[in-house]
């Protein structure tokens, strides 16, 4: 994608800032382009991250979308601040969809400043209860969600930091043990 086109798509979700809960209109050809492009990125990475500080880690943003707004407000927009994501973009806020898609977005961008875990609700078997599968039918497709959820099967399970500390998803489907060096 190039790099003036995948600008407007982040300056189109960022338009909304001081806005709640004003939806931002995507096309669903945009939305497949960040899953199929970040799903790339994901693939060639770890499964495992190893990150060096300075980083921001934030967690559980579930689909509220101007909280991951202010989030970037307080916390500086990307590539200014390195971020490390630790899951739960989608389901029980209204607005997983704009959640999911910045956060994609600046994935691509930034591919080594902006890192993404998968947490529980980026599960088919949870997001199909809690919200996201009925937002995506809502606003578009299940074949959207689809393409989600494939996304989601390649983002990276757990994160080691320098000096031995580690994050993932509390409530993901494995074991973290931090090693303390």
């Amino acid at each position: 994608m190039d790099s003036a086109v995948l600008d407007g798509i982040i300056n189109k979700l960022l338009e909304v800032r001081g806005k709640p809960g004003k939806q931002v209109q995507l096309s669903e050809a945009q939305m497949r382009m960040l899953c199929v492009l970040s799903k790339e990125i994901f693939l060639k990475q770890p499964n495992l991250l190893e990150l060096e500080a300075p980083v921001k880690i934030c967690g559980d943003i579930h689909g509220q979308y101007s909280d991951l707004l202010r989030l970037f407000e307080h916390g500086g927009l990307p590539p200014r601040s390195n971020y490390l994501f630790l899951g739960d973009y989608v389901d029980r806020g209204k607005q997983s969809l704009e959640t999911i898609c910045l956060l994609l977005a600046y994935k691509i961008r930034y591919p080594e400043n902006f890192f993404l875990l998968r947490g529980n609700h980026e599960c088919a078997s949870v997001n199909r209860i809690y919200g996201f599968y009925d937002e995506c039918k809502r606003r578009f497709n299940v074949r959207l969600w689809k393409l989600f959820t494939d996304c989601f099967n390649c983002l990276p399970v757990a994160a080691l930091m320098m000096k031995g500390y580690s994050a993932c998803m509390g409530d993901f489907l494995l074991t973290c043990t931090i090693w303390m060096t």
